[in-house]
């Protein structure tokens, strides 16, 4: 036996249990190894004129022995001498396809020699541990190769332990066959799996569904038989057939000139597992610098598990067709999370393993512009289609509000102009924008109320009296509207204001000496009121923004009491410790109630006075949408006020 080179067992049990993590992935770095092979053979016949083969014959074979327990990967590419075998496979690490890639960039002739041809040419495998990754599904592995050009065949075979043996063998024609004689099965572990059709096809399907050459199974299929005499019953038998099993040319390095929507359509469904065609779809094919391909998918509705911490976002990651990740996240910004496709770039720089990728300024670049592209695209599906883009919102405009919300409105400029908001004014759903562009001249801010649901909002006393000053609001039934636009603080220069909770800068002159004067002279009635009301608002003063309500609830500073009651149900138990909102009880001078007080408060009834001021308290609070602490309380003090 030969003993492995370099420091062979240590290196060997690293490259078998520590850098791959997945089992299955033994197959996809087999079967890239056959097709580094036979690219191989192909560029050389491009280069050397005796070498003559036709390209329709190339091809990779996969087999199972389920009673043998083996699985076969054969190809008929440049195969290796006795020479290459023990360069190749007896030292761990080294990557014949690494030299063959570093010689080609050095010696290709270039277009001037009639090398078109060469561009098809990508080897995948680098770094040379992929073929080791057959030991951690199989306890001993057989390669039997014969290089082209040869009348020899060699076997080299090994246990994955100390080393290897190298001996002649029969092959027929040129080509190399992997053979792995899977693992005993245990309690933890079940390797016979890997000797089954079925299993085999799928990690074909799932891994190197796109290699660009033919992989190749015998698979099982059933016919009928027709009956031979008349009234004798058809039956059905099983036969075998050679079938290729992967797609080899993927969708997204085809023009999308040459490809229909209904293709696209069927791709999306098939490898997405999603049973409505996509709403949206783009493509990018980026040349120079950094070159890649990608397809990318608005899904028609939320996944089932959106809006869970168990989704997970992510586009799929090829390097040179082969699939890398199923989900790379940082491809996609939160925001952009609802989005899916593929992205396939051999620039990419991977880890050794090549099931992660590194962090690294190629993967930013390439997000980078990906989410350009899917901003303009979602720009152009706002322009043509407001409809299908409405309906896009609906599905996925919580998730971008929220994305702005959690990067403390960093994100803003990448998504605030595509969202929407309910106008009470237009009665339909506008950008912020739109809203800017229908506001009478002289307005300074975008004003919004919060509430539980559109109907609510539009009926609210406070919203009711912005529009009848003439000046439009954004009506936000989506307890993540208020946090987000908070974040955001202003757009474009223009500040954000809540009708609730904000100086509107609305009134006029008049008005405000107006309240002033109310106040002053209704000064104890006040300080009755808000004794009554201690605990629960700050202070009582004269409204100047409610002209039909008798009363209404308005918070000092930055948050609403709509969004104290979202933090406080998120908080639970922890809510306790939250210092309390400083909250306005805003009277209307000019309604009947206000006149019943001051009589009450002339009279010394301080019972009554104080008995209004809580069902005024508990009626605002019901106008807002919010609980009350003592329903029953406030409905006897509404009975006995009607007694």
């Amino acid at each position: 036996m030969r003993k492995f080179k370099t420091e062979s067992k240590k290196l060997l049990d690293l490259m078998i249990n520590s850098i791959y993590t997945n089992r299955e992935i033994f197959l996809r770095e087999l079967i890239s190894n056959a097709s580094d092979a036979v690219d191989k053979l192909y560029f050389r016949s491009l280069v050397d004129e005796t070498v003559s083969i036709n390209r329709a014959d190339l091809a990779i074979t996969v087999a199972f022995d389920g009673n043998g327990r083996t699985v076969t990967v054969s190809d008929n590419g440049i195969g290796m001498s006795k020479d290459d075998l023990d360069k190749n496979l007896g030292t761990i690490a080294h990557s014949d396809s690494f030299e063959f890639k570093a010689d080609q960039a050095k010696n290709t002739p270039g277009e001037e020699k009639g090398l078109d041809d060469m561009t098809d040419v990508d080897i995948i495998g680098q770094f040379g541990v992929g073929f080791y990754s057959a030991f951690m599904v199989g306890k001993k592995v057989q390669v039997v190769s014969k290089a082209y050009g040869s009348d020899e065949g060699w076997m080299w075979e090994s246990d994955g332990v100390d080393g290897y043996d190298l001996k002649p063998a029969q092959r027929e024609s040129h080509g190399t066959d992997v053979i792995v004689y899977l693992k005993d099965n245990t309690d933890d572990e079940s390797y016979d799996t890997f000797a089954t059709e079925m299993g085999l096809k799928n990690l074909i399907k799932r891994y190197s569904n796109y290699v660009r050459y033919p992989i190749q199974m015998e698979v099982t299929k059933t016919r009928q038989i027709e009956a031979e005499e008349e009234g004798e019953t058809p039956h059905w038998e099983n036969y075998t057939e050679v079938e290729t099993v992967n797609s080899m040319i993927p969708i997204w390095k085809r023009k999308g000139a040459e490809v229909s929507q209904e293709e696209y359509d069927e791709f999306y469904k098939t490898d997405f597992h999603d049973y409505e065609a996509p709403a949206r779809t783009f493509s990018v094919h980026a040349e120079g610098g950094l070159t890649y391909d990608a397809l990318m998918f608005v899904p028609a509705h939320a996944a089932y598990d959106y809006y869970t911490r168990d989704f997970k976002k992510g586009l799929a990651m090829y390097s040179a067709n082969v699939l890398i990740m199923d989900k790379c996240e940082e491809l996609l910004p939160d925001y952009f999370s609802f989005v899916r496709g593929v992205v396939d770039s051999a620039d990419l720089t991977l880890n050794i393993s090549r099931e992660t990728l590194q962090h690294n300024s190629q993967l930013r670049a390439i997000a980078r512009r990906l989410e350009k592209k899917i901003k303009a695209d979602l720009v152009a599906y706002r322009t043509d289609d407001r409809e299908g883009y409405e309906q896009f919102f609906e599905n996925f405009g919580r998730n971008m509000k929220y994305g702005i919300y959690s990067s403390y409105g960093a994100a803003k400029g990448a998504v605030a102009d595509l969202l929407l908001f309910y106008s009470a004014q237009q009665q339909k759903l506008v950008t912020l924008d739109e809203y800017l562009e229908a506001a009478p001249e002289g307005q300074n801010a975008i004003y919004y109320a919060v509430g539980s649901s559109l109907e609510h909002l539009a009926k609210m006393p406070i919203v009711t009296t912005v529009l009848a000053k003439g000046h439009d609001v954004l009506l936000c039934p989506d307890e993540v509207d208020e946090f987000c636009f908070m974040a955001m603080m202003d757009y474009n220069e223009t500040p954000l204001k809540n009708v609730s909770s904000e100086n509107l800068g609305l009134t006029t002159e008049e008005e405000k000496k107006e309240a002033e004067e109310a106040t002053e002279k209704n000064a104890g009635l006040f300080d009755a009121m808000t004794d009554a009301l201690a605990g629960k608002v700050e202070k009582v003063v004269v409204s100047t923004r409610v002209s039909d309500a008798p009363a209404v609830l308005t918070c000092e500073g930055p948050v609403s009491l709509q969004m104290a009651a979202t933090m406080k149900a998120q908080m639970g138990d922890a809510a306790e410790g939250m210092p309390p909102i400083p909250v306005v009880l805003e009277m209307n001078p000019k309604h009947v109630v206000f006149e019943v007080l001051q009589k009450a408060q002339a009279a010394g009834d301080t019972d009554k006075v104080a008995s209004y001021a809580s069902i005024l308290y508990d009626q605002a609070m019901l106008v807002e949408g919010l609980p009350i602490d003592d329903p029953v309380a406030f409905a006897q003090k509404v009975a006995d006020l009607m007694k």
